[in-house]
């Protein structure tokens, strides 16, 4: 508390104000935070992982994926036999007799009985079928795969969405940061402006001027702190996380980013591991199963079919017997539709060129992937050297800064060239942290790009 209080009373009265101000607010959020709100601090790695177990939308590409699997399931179940069992049961009227056509109508019972009955068990199995049951097992699997493929890539999407936020929040964060230093700056400035304007050494547009300026960075401040809950607010819907959480970033934007060498190997492999490249390789094996499907329909079935059942009254005999018999039979039967020597082909013409389709529009994401990985290599260096140039100008526009104001409090520089001097020192703090952010969101798409995010 000493030193608390010794800094106050060295500080200024506006100063003073000042951070008695943000220290009540800060006491004021504090509270609220701790009843109300729960804090969770968390890496970016730890978010993604959370995002990925958690995310509305990676639980419904993964209801998908079980739903395919249980479709392919099904299709393996149609080899088996097909067993139906039926009984029925007849209570029938007395027989109506009529001669000379409707005259002398006379009622007598149904012989040998007015009861009739049936239980029977039938069950048929394909033998052969030009390898209709094969094609729609493949068919059936790839799409099982496919869904696996598209699970894993909207899993990817959502941690790529994560991590823009995430790395929205921490360059908003070190913005905040650099606004809130340059408000204790235009504070002071503007101060040491009022006491050179009383001792009549600079004009009043002066005190206007930063009056003005002080006025607008405090704007800044307030934007973004509302961009910081905005783009907090967009992480807990991409988390599934309640209003009641806020997340605390524990990573800073000068994070640890790989070496540009490591990275050639995603590059290369793109063309093969791409989601994109994965789902056109399925499409092009689901087709190919469809035409195997098509093919099969030019060709003879044969299955073999049984059924076995009682009956009530006999009537295989001739006349009919009051009594229930059982009988079964075991048997071929062969089939050929003839009509799809001329039905089949145009279908199968159709199939063959949409399997054309896919393999040239294969090609063709195999291209774009490529390309675009190799983009964000080189996009990746640039940022990376980007990062070294504007390290540098931070320490060259401090410097700057600090020149042009002692000028200009000994009248030898204007206000705008010092105003301009500290955007130029505040543009190029932002630059790094603009520069650190965008290479580490580079590196996680270009994860992404390659099917390894």
């Amino acid at each position: 508390m000493k030193t608390i209080s010794l800094r106050f009373a060295v500080c200024k009265p506006a100063i003073t104000f000042l951070c008695l101000f943000f220290s009540a607010i800060n006491c004021c959020f504090s509270q609220q935070i701790s009843a109300g709100q729960r804090v969770i601090k968390l890496t970016l790695a730890e978010s993604i992982t959370l995002g990925k177990e958690n995310n509305n939308l990676v639980k419904a590409a993964k209801s998908e994926e079980s739903a395919s699997v249980a479709d392919y399931k099904d299709a393996k179940n149609a080899a088996l036999p097909t067993i139906l069992a039926g009984a029925d049961y007849q209570r029938f009227t007395s027989l109506t007799l009529y001669n000379h056509f409707l005259g002398g109508a006379h009622s007598v019972p149904k012989r040998p009985t007015s009861n009739g009955a049936d239980l029977n068990v039938a069950a048929t199995l394909n033998l052969y079928s030009g390898g209709r049951q094969r094609a729609i097992e493949a068919e059936q699997s790839s799409k099982r795969d496919l869904s696996a493929v598209n699970t894993r890539e909207q899993t990817a999407n959502v941690g790529l969405q994560i991590t823009a936020q995430y790395l929205g929040i921490v360059r908003l964060n070190d913005q905040k940061r650099f606004i809130e230093e340059q408000v204790i700056r235009a504070q002071t400035r503007l101060k040491n402006i009022n006491a050179l304007y009383q001792n009549q050494k600079v004009t009043r547009s002066d005190v206007l001027r930063a009056e003005l300026v002080l006025s607008s960075v405090k704007l800044n401040l307030e934007a973004a702190d509302n961009d910081i809950i905005i783009t907090g607010q967009k992480l807990n819907v991409l988390l599934n996380l309640p209003d009641s959480v806020t997340i605390q970033v524990a990573d800073s934007s000068n994070m640890l980013r790989p070496v540009v060498d490591t990275l050639l190997p995603l590059a290369v492999n793109a063309a093969r591991d791409a989601f994109s490249v994965n789902k056109a390789g399925y499409d092009i094996q689901v087709q190919n199963a469809r035409i195997r499907g098509i093919k099969s329909n030019n060709s003879p079935s044969l299955s073999l079919f049984s059924a076995y059942g009682f009956s009530y009254p006999n009537n295989i005999f001739y006349p009919p017997v009051d009594q229930a018999y059982s009988i079964g039979f075991v048997g071929l039967k062969i089939q050929y539709n003839i009509s799809s020597i001329y039905q089949n082909k145009h279908k199968l013409s159709a199939g063959r060129i949409r399997l054309q389709e896919l393999k040239y529009a294969e090609q063709n994401i195999k291209d774009d992937v490529k390309q675009e990985a190799s983009g964000l290599l080189i996009k990746y260096r640039e940022a990376l050297n980007r990062i070294i140039v504007t390290q540098n100008s931070i320490e060259q526009a401090r410097v700057n800064y600090k020149i042009v104001s002692a000028k200009y409090y000994n009248q030898l520089a204007l206000l705008t060239d010092l105003l301009d001097a500290d955007n130029l020192y505040q543009e190029s703090r932002f630059n790094l942290v603009q520069a650190q952010t965008s290479a580490q969101f580079i590196y996680y798409q270009l994860l992404y790009t390659s099917g390894k995010l």
